[in-house]
């Protein structure tokens, strides 16, 4: 999967450089399907989406990745063909 870190379309056009920023997506063992989470939110709130779901044994919290800062351009992420995705939208309390 490739997360663009230029979103500006003008840009695009302008430059022509994408600067992809490559993330690992190795093959599955057989007979599994890889599922990719993407939490987006305050460096707060994907912890403790993150903490959550660790905590409901959905996942560890170290097979996460780092956070990694989206810049004032904006992020693309292009899927592999054939995948598809949907969206949740929910708000949680803050301190």
């Amino acid at each position: 999967m490739l997360c663009f870190t230029r979103q500006d379309p003008r840009f695009l056009q302008e430059t022509g450089d994408l600067s992809p920023l490559r993330l690992a997506a190795p093959t599955p063992q057989p007979g599994r399907e890889r599922l990719r989470h993407l939490v987006i939110g305050s460096p707060e709130g994907v912890r403790a989406t993150i903490n959550l779901l660790h905590v409901l044994t959905y996942a560890e919290q170290m097979t996460w990745s780092q956070l990694i800062t989206i810049p004032r351009s904006g992020i693309l992420i292009t899927p592999e063909q054939g995948e598809v995705f949907s969206l949740l939208r929910r708000d949680r309390p803050v301190d």
